[in-house]
């Protein structure tokens, strides 16, 4: 695993708990102390947390903290992969689809050449790449929005915005970084929940894309509020208690079983001395 994959997932543990130990941190990342302690000292120079003794605390809730697209997609692959399965159960011939940026929706993307007649409009260049590569020869359009590229591979800004503006969709399928019951949708990047707003309204339906670990995860920008949102799917690590807190508040809360079952690595979210 490189570097910036283990710090990654560093900065995942702790928004998950206010504070990480080395050790534990070695055990699931399957390296060595010294690596870890390392990692942590970059991250400490960089100013995303501070270095105790023994770990890692997070200055606050990382709420403006953008992983790029490589470091995420090594992030639950099989939950995402589940979800993926289960919204392209909602695709039909010919309905025109709005795809926001992130790693589920691209691996959304990755489907969509098996059905006729789409248009699908998408600011997210991994998921234009991903559709362009499979060349579909049955009528498919892709449409890009334009716009300043992101850590995450998303186009975004008025560019893009004005160009979402003027379009109808059918669905919209989102991404998205964090999952708050009271913020709603959020994202790191000002810009891009600006643009994911966009595409939010321009669509008949909004699903969300989203695994288990993005509940209770509340960002620097809000995206959507959850009822604006008709279906959120997700997978089945979602704890019982944090599906009784969120089904209330969601129109439809749709909860994907992962097969096979995924490993459960050893946590990187308990308190250090």
């Amino acid at each position: 695993m490189l570097a910036p994959q283990r710090q990654s997932q560093i900065l995942k543990a702790l928004q998950l708990s206010e504070a990480v130990r080395v050790t534990d941190l070695a055990e699931a990342l399957a390296v060595s102390e010294m690596t870890v302690r390392r990692d942590i000292e970059a991250l400490d120079v960089k100013g995303l947390l501070r270095k105790i003794h023994g770990g890692a605390t997070r200055l606050a809730r990382f709420s403006a903290v953008e992983p790029g697209f490589a470091n995420n997609s090594d992030l639950q692959p099989a939950a995402k992969a589940a979800i993926a399965s289960a919204a392209f159960k909602l695709v039909e011939p010919g309905m025109t689809l709005a795809l926001t940026g992130g790693t589920t929706t691209y691996r959304l993307a990755t489907m969509l050449h098996r059905v006729e007649g789409l248009t699908v409009i998408t600011n997210s260049l991994k998921a234009a790449e991903a559709m362009y590569q499979l060349q579909p020869a049955n009528g498919t359009k892709v449409i890009i929005t334009g716009g300043e590229r992101t850590p995450s591979e998303a186009l975004v800004g008025p560019v893009a915005d004005a160009a979402i503006a003027r379009l109808n969709c059918d669905i919209c399928f989102m991404g998205v970084h964090g999952i708050d019951a009271r913020r709603g949708l959020t994202s790191p990047n000002v810009v891009e929940a600006q643009t994911n707003t966009a595409f939010s309204a321009s669509a008949e339906r909004l699903m969300v894309l989203a695994d288990h670990t993005k509940f209770n995860v509340r960002a620097l920008a809000s995206v959507a509020d959850l009822r604006d949102v008709d279906t959120l799917i997700t997978d089945d690590g979602m704890a019982p208690a944090t599906a009784a807190e969120f089904r209330p508040l969601l129109r439809a809360l749709q909860i994907t079983t992962v097969h096979p079952p995924a490993k459960s690595a050893p946590s990187l979210a308990r308190s250090a001395p």
